[in-house]
């Protein structure tokens, strides 16, 4: 047992020996105390219960000081002896702990709840479960664009709230802002996409215009926010020589945005797949091959 404790029994002994000893002192010293002051006639009975008070006071409080002193030595060791158990307690159960801080993270700012759609250090998918420790997704993928089931759930640790980014996608709940990119060649009619592209926007869309307009100024004055129009608009991007994106916003609701973004989709492939751009087999010349042809032949009528 002594190679338990962080000092030998026989100073255990000594020195549980001597704090029973002053103990006993103690006692002694306030049941004499207290009998003298109960002798006192003189002194009335609020006075004799306020000198009662502050001798039981004063003698635990000379108790505790003494005891302290003469357990000092030994209760250093034995506090080096918790500090070092509960530094490895800490390293021993770090994650664990990051998870619990994580969780708590997770409460405290409301970051998210079952039923969204969130995506952290690159994992995306549906919240259907989350405790103290974890987080339960049903994974969407693949890649960030698409928004269907893969078949697969995934356990993420909370502490993963403490070194990653966290993205919600359903932070309004019930009506979301949603683009969808559209891949174009230079050699596209990308005016004639645009305005296809706009028009089946605006086309689907139309029947969650006037609630996605509610929901929106809602969240604005909720959130004091200065949310963006809901109406449906392109906007062009060159993201390399060669190629343009044309990225269409619209407002869909949050439970189903891959509905709305596939009827979009084929109802402007539909259209866009026949715009007349060829004639026959044969490319149609562009306008800097015309204007060329045209000079040649007025350079050939002039000779």
């Amino acid at each position: 047992m002594s190679g338990i404790l962080p000092f030998p029994i026989e100073t255990l002994f000594r020195l549980g020996l001597t704090a029973c000893i002053l103990v006993l002192i103690g006692l002694i010293l306030r049941a004499g105390l207290h009998h003298s002051v109960l002798e006192r006639s003189r002194l009335s009975g609020d006075m004799r219960r306020r000198w009662s008070v502050t001798i039981r006071n004063t003698l635990i409080l000379i108790s505790i000081v003494g005891l302290a002193i003469i357990w000092a030595p030994q209760l250093q060791n034995f506090a080096v002896s918790l500090i070092a158990i509960a530094v490895a307690f800490v390293l021993a159960t770090k994650e664990l702990l990051n998870c619990l801080i994580g969780s708590f993270f997770r409460t405290a700012s409301n970051a998210y709840s079952v039923g969204d759609r969130i995506e952290i250090n690159g994992i995306r998918g549906n919240v259907v479960d989350h405790n103290f420790l974890t987080t339960t997704l049903l994974e969407i993928g693949p890649g960030q664009t698409s928004h269907q089931y893969t078949g697969r759930a995934i356990v993420l640790p909370n502490n993963q709230l403490l070194n990653h980014s966290l993205t919600n996608e359903t932070y309004s709940k019930d009506y979301r802002l949603h683009v969808i990119t559209v891949p174009l060649s230079t050699d596209d009619d990308w005016r004639l996409a645009e305005h296809l592209l706009l028009k089946a926007a605006q086309e689907e869309c139309q029947p969650y215009l006037q609630e996605a307009r509610k929901k929106m100024k809602a969240l604005e004055g909720k959130a004091w926010l200065d949310t963006p129009s809901v109406e449906p608009r392109v906007t062009i991007q060159l993201p390399e020589p060669g190629h343009i994106h044309l990225l269409v916003r619209i407002p869909c609701p949050t439970p189903f945005p891959s509905r709305l973004e596939q009827a979009i989709l084929k109802k402007f492939l539909n259209q866009f797949s026949y715009a007349p751009r060829f004639s026959g087999s044969t490319p149609m010349p562009s306008s800097i091959e015309l204007m060329h042809s045209d000079n040649f032949e007025q350079i050939s009528s002039s000779s």
